[in-house]
């Protein structure tokens, strides 16, 4: 008893010391509960918020393109055949960088724009989240890493993109892609079979 009493101070003077309010503490999106709302600009620096996609799906992307994982999608075209896919289906599909300044796939809304034009890569919007704020909302581990959020705000579908967690591109040819899986499967009407999965790529670069 000694012992966790200790353990709780310790915990409270953590808490403390990290300047964090109670409600600023999150463990994360909760499957079948509401996405949590955010705003973010895009590469125009024009403000995007969630809550704006009311009665639509919303795929969200974490990406970082110097990512081996992210490359074996984007060299393969999966990436930009899902993303294609989906907004022809009335789909939103907003690609987010958590990267921070000075890390790894942190670039320019100019570069962005640039290296998303070479890639053919036509999402919704490329939000841009250098501070990590929104990726440490959702607790983004991994790039890629993905949410599906249905027209009721809910989340639907959280973790990898397909059950096969390699940088090589030969493994998209027999993939099961979740994302896709849950958008089918949910339009249908039906229970998403793969609801969340273990993510899996680079880490997040904050």
């Amino acid at each position: 008893m000694k012992f966790l009493n200790i353990l709780l101070v310790l915990l409270l003077v953590l808490f403390v010391n990290s300047g964090l309010r109670a409600e600023e503490v999150s463990a994360g999106p909760v499957l079948g509960e509401a996405a949590p709302n955010f705003t973010l600009n895009d590469l125009d620096g024009k403000p995007v918020e969630l809550a704006s996609f009311k009665d639509k799906y919303v795929v969200l992307e974490w990406t970082n393109y110097d990512c081996p994982f992210v490359k074996k999608h984007y060299s393969s075209g999966n990436m930009q055949a899902l993303q294609d896919k989906a907004i022809a289906d009335g789909v939103v599909w907003l690609t987010i960088n958590s990267s921070a300044a000075g890390k790894q796939g942190n670039f320019t809304p100019e570069k962005w724009k640039e290296l998303a034009a070479e890639r053919k890569s036509a999402p919704t919007a490329i939000l841009l989240d250098g501070d990590g704020k929104i990726g440490q909302l959702y607790v983004a581990k991994t790039t890629p890493e993905m949410f599906v959020i249905d027209p009721n705000g809910a989340l639907i579908y959280m973790g990898a993109i397909d059950d096969k967690p390699t940088a090589n591109i030969e493994d998209v040819k027999t993939a099961i892609n979740y994302v896709q899986s849950a958008l089918d499967e949910a339009k249908a009407g039906k229970p998403v079979s793969v609801p969340i999965s273990k993510p899996y790529g680079c880490s997040v670069k904050y």
